[in-house]
């Protein structure tokens, strides 16, 4: 299967560019991956470039998970990241998922100086 980088992503989400739009949606009719890398940094670029709220970037997130030929890296551990976004979207949407990522793979407590994150079960406020 074939990967897309994070500006095809954005190209999918925002529209704001007709050609870029049309070669991207015809690159993804294929079947086309996501990694989480391509994910965090998508969702960065709505926030900081395009200031979307938590609602509109998690209602980005559940549309790339629905999308039918986009297939998203781990797509259970990107759920439960979202879930959590969902209850407490002041903590991001990147650390939430990278919460889940580390408690996936069973490295949990999860090390961080951020106050909000280290309030969370299986985080270690240092």
């Amino acid at each position: 299967m074939r990967a897309i980088d994070t500006n095809v992503l954005v190209r999918l989400l925002v529209r704001d560019n007709r050609r870029q739009l049309e070669a991207a949606e015809k690159f993804v009719s294929k079947g086309a991956w996501v990694s989480h890398v391509v994910l965090v940094e998508t969702l960065w670029v709505l926030d900081a470039v395009y200031e979307r709220s938590g609602e509109q970037i998690a209602s980005a997130v559940e549309m790339l998970m629905a999308h039918a030929d986009l297939t998203l890296q781990d797509t259970d551990t990107v759920a439960f990241a979202l879930v959590r976004f969902r209850a407490q979207p002041t903590i991001g949407f990147s650390d939430c998922l990278l919460l889940e990522i580390a408690r996936k793979a069973g490295h949990l407590p999860l090390g961080t100086f951020d106050r909000r994150l280290g309030k969370l079960d299986g985080v270690q406020r240092l």
